[in-house]
This record gives structure tokens, sequence and C-alpha cells, in this order.
């Protein structure tokens, strides 16, 4: 895929259909982004977890279009789409039809019964147990389910399942998908005595399917929300991994003027990544927090700081939820969490674009969105859904300007194709830079007193094309 800026969007939230979507992409957003991530466009796209729970994996809701849409939205562009692997909806066709086989039942996993450890050692990102009593093939079984109880966990050792997702990669590699992204891959393989997250046996599965995506053209990107270890021992077996660990420590070190831990992750992380830092679940937290027998990057008191501080930031307006481990996730928009405050919003993202990897942009977040009213799902808040008329508004702001010139610049400037350092500075600063032969460009960030700027040279003179005075710096008084 090419290493330019892409855009995370939902087909309904961001002009109403995939048609709709590649209007405003070809409209107020013409030339801003190499690519575009769409979120989940399977029937159901408004089901139990908006679109992660899908009635059919080979169709297009037909309420968003069809297939040829999306092939439409892939010429020219790079298209990211989703492959659920690790479940699917007790509305399919499969499971109504009870094919026993592709599901996983907590008597595959524990055939002989499972200890009370055994239990209180599985991983899951949300509180209580994996399993649901319902009827499967015209008996009543315990049912695995990670996610929700109408998100039911596919067996991947069955053929049929194992079937089944590569008819999905076969679907998306013909309307010209450019990158799959795995979604839950790390709970996909469950094993007895294990967490069931990220097992070995996980691994070897998404060596084989990430083999099977290349074969037909695809690349791979693995979605895994964990403790920044896991992306680190993931990073070796698909083509891209996510760096959620970026958004925690960038806001700490523009709250706090720390940038220690950011540096230190810069240093140790892997090279193949998607960069964010909103996304369609909110703010993550986990990945840069402390694990159950792992330290982290940022100590919970610092995680708990940044809550507290995203919470004053949004008028108490956002929303944590937790694991056993710590904070999960926060939802909450960037523009909220960082106070409405364009310079340090624009900070924030030019330290994004700075970092190596392919960035990619929360639609919401590019539009510098406000939190929407809370109303049963916390992640709500940071989905709300724009028309066309309040696109062509919402990019006409200022400070929308100024970072859509930001994503030109990254994409266009000869220096990001070349080598990332992190420049020697004075105690205080921070400086991310490129370098491709003459050509220069360097974002400094001078943490005591909030001031930032952006400064490119293409081998003739060397200009500031972009700076700021980030109030939220400075801790509150």
């Amino acid at each position: 895929m090419r290493d330019q800026v892409q855009l995370i969007a939902y087909a309904d939230r961001l002009g109403g259909s995939l048609p709709r979507l590649g209007e405003v992409l070809q409209g107020p957003l013409a030339g801003v982004f190499g690519g575009v991530h769409v979120l989940p466009f399977y029937p159901p796209y408004d089901g139990a977890d908006a679109g992660f729970d899908p009635d059919d994996h080979l169709a297009v809701d037909p309420r968003l279009g069809t297939w040829d849409d999306l092939a439409a939205l892939a010429r020219g562009r790079d298209v990211t789409a989703d492959l659920i692997v690790n479940h699917v909806s007790d509305r399919s066709a499969a499971f109504r039809n009870g094919e026993q086989g592709m599901f996983l039942t907590y008597d595959k996993v524990f055939p002989h019964g499972a200890t009370a450890d055994d239990l209180l050692r599985i991983v899951r990102p949300r509180p209580g147990l994996p399993f649901t009593r319902a009827t499967l093939g015209g008996r009543t079984r315990l049912l695995w389910t990670t996610f929700t109880p109408h998100q039911i966990d596919l067996d991947v050792d069955d053929p049929a399942a194992r079937a089944y997702l590569l008819s999905v990669l076969r679907r998306l590699a013909e309307c010209g998908v450019t990158l799959v992204r795995l979604d839950a891959v790390g709970y996909t393989v469950k094993r007895a005595g294990t967490s069931c997250f990220l097992t070995p046996e996980t691994f070897a599965f998404v060596d084989d399917l990430t083999a099977e995506a290349r074969g037909l053209g695809l690349e791979v990107l693995a979605e895994v929300h964990a403790h920044h270890r896991h992306a680190l021992a993931a990073a070796a077996h698909v083509d891209r991994i996510y760096d959620f660990t970026l958004a925690p420590l960038v806001l700490h070190a523009v709250f706090t003027g720390d940038a220690v831990p950011l540096r230190q992750w810069l240093a140790a992380r892997p090279s193949n990544t998607v960069t964010v830092l909103d996304t369609h679940d909110g703010l993550g937290m986990i990945d840069a927090g402390p694990g159950q027998v792992h330290d982290g990057l940022l100590s919970t008191a610092q995680i708990e700081a940044l809550v507290a501080r995203i919470a004053d930031n949004s008028g108490r307006t956002s929303i944590a939820s937790r694991v056993p481990s710590g904070v999960y996730q926060v939802s909450c928009t960037l523009y909220d969490a960082l106070g409405r405050d364009d310079e340090t919003f624009l900070l924030a993202r030019a330290l994004q674009l700075f970092v190596p990897g392919i960035p990619q942009i929360y639609y919401v977040g590019l539009l510098a969105g406000r939190n929407a009213t809370f109303v049963g799902d916390a992640r709500e808040i940071n989905r709300r859904a724009y028309t066309r008329a309040e696109v062509d508004e919402a990019v006409r702001q200022p400070v929308v300007a100024r970072l859509l010139e930001l994503v030109r610049l990254r994409n266009t400037h000869p220096a990001f194709a070349g080598g990332f350092s992190l420049p020697d500075v004075p105690d205080g600063e921070l400086a991310l830079a490129w370098r491709n032969g003459d050509a220069t460009a360097e974002l400094r960030v001078a943490l005591a007193g909030g001031s930032w700027r952006v400064s490119v040279d293409d081998g003739v003179e060397r200009r500031v094309v972009a700076d700021g005075y980030a109030t939220h710096l400075k801790k509150p008084s």
C-alpha cells in the first residue's frame, strides 16, 4: 500500500452510503487521502456492534450500496476492509442452520471442565465470562462469546470456518481491496490453561491466514488492543500492525510536557505500523499502561491522570471503560479530549504524522468533531453521522483546513520517503525529523513553553510551514 495518510470512516456516517462516501473523497476531501478504511459495510451495518456482528460477510448491506460501489472506491486509492475473524452474528445463516463445527463452545476448550483459575485467567475486553447459553443444532450449548451475546465465536480450527474466512478474503480481493484488517484477531484460538489471548496457536493461525491473503494480493493489518508487548510480538506475523500505544503517549506528552515515555516507545516500536490517535472505539489506553504482570510505558497513576484530564477537558462528557488490568479506552473525540484547543489538536496530529508508519485519521477527529450525547453505548459518543452539508461546513473550519494542509505535506514532501530520526535537543524540547537527500522535514516542540513548528527544506531554502502555541501543554493551575 502507498505511504500516504488514510481516512477511517463509516460509510453511513460520512455521507450516508458507499457512493456518497466516494463523493466526499472526491469533493471536499479531494486529493487529501491516499486511501480509506471503510468500517464494516456488511449487513446489518447498524447491528448489535455497529457492523462488527455481520449476518453475511459475503454481502454489502443494500442500504449502503453494492460490491461494485466498493470496487469504485478502490479505483485510484487504497481501500482497507475488515475481516471479522473471531465471530459472526447469531443471525447468520450458518448459526441458524445449526452448523455446529463452525462455532466454539465451552466444552471444545474445556472438555474435562474448568477450574476457577482457568476461568479467571481468560482475557476479554468486557466484564464477566465469555459464555452465552443458546441453542445450536437443536441442543442447548454454552457458546463462547468474547464480545456480546449476539457475536458467536468461530472455531477457526474447523475446516468449514476456515473455508468461510477464505471465501471472504477472495471476495475482498475481487473488489480491489488493498489491506484487510483482522478484527479481534488476538482472541481467535482459545486453549485451556492459557489466557485465551494471543496463544501460540493464534500466531500459527495468523501466519496461515496471512499467507492466504498474500496469495490473493492482499496485505494484512492486525488489530491487537492490549499491552504494548503484544503488538511487538504480533508485528512479525503480518504486513502491518496498529500502533495503538502512540495515542496515550502523545496525550501524556501534550498534557504534562513529559516526552520521555514517547521517546522510549519511538526507539522500540515496530517499523511496520499503522499509526492512529483516535478510532471508532475512542482513545485507547490499555496499550501504554501496565499489564497484570508487566510494567507499562505509563504507570497506573499516569493513565488515571490522563483519564481525569480528558474528562475535565471534555466538560465531563467522556466515559472510560475498564478491564481488570486497568483503563481499556476512553470514549471521547480527540478534539474534546484536547479541550477544543486548535493548536494543541494540531500539535497532536503533527506528532502522529511525523511518526514512522502509515497514518490513519478517524473521520470525527479529522473534522474536529465534538462529543455526541451519551445514549446507551459509550462508544457512540465518538461516532456521529455527518451529512454532506455538515462535511462541507466542517472543512471550512480554520483548524480543519490547517490539518488538511499538514496531511498534504505528509503525503507529498520528499523527505518522508527517507529516513527518520530523533535529533538531540535541549531538555524540555522534542524533535522528530525526516531526511531524504537534501530534502528535510522537522517538527520541533518546546514542551515547557508550548510552542511548536513544522519546517521543511527542499534543498534550496528552509521555511516554516506550520506553527502554533499549544496552551494545553501546560498543566492546569
